[in-house]
């Protein structure tokens, strides 16, 4: 059975919403297929594979501390979806806020095998701005 974009999206979603706070890596690696290609900066080698999804997550989450997230609404189209993003942690005992979006793309079983960040990044702690 296919699993759609959307739901998977929406599951990408809530487990990124919920672990990403709690430094649980391993359950949002849980969402990877094995094959999975993880770009987080446009400029650099993407992490490839389960093992380089882990190790990417494992390092940044272990780096972050006090996180604070809130996720938009997935927009899905075939095995594709885009999901908004808002964060603030501190790293490196400095407070930063990202907002950004995650482009994916998933396989049948709704596993990602296509992960892109783009964001933009202010330090200090910012809140939403207004409609966000």
């Amino acid at each position: 059975m296919t699993v759609l974009a959307i739901e998977a999206a929406r599951r990408w979603k809530e487990t990124w919403e919920q672990a990403w706070p709690r430094g649980d890596w391993t359950a949002v690696a849980a969402l990877y297929a094995p094959s999975a290609v993880y770009r987080a900066l446009a400029f650099r080698a993407p992490d490839e594979g389960i093992e380089g999804v882990q190790r990417y997550l494992r390092s940044n989450f272990d780096a972050e501390s006090e996180v604070s997230c809130r996720f938009g609404e997935p927009v899905a189209d075939g095995a594709r979806a885009a999901v908004e993003w808002w964060a603030s942690w501190i790293e490196g005992g400095e407070l930063l806020t990202m907002a950004g979006v995650t482009l994916l793309r998933f396989d049948d079983e709704g596993r990602v095998i296509d992960h892109r960040d783009y964001w933009n990044q202010e330090e200090g702690r910012r809140e939403p701005y207004a409609g966000w």
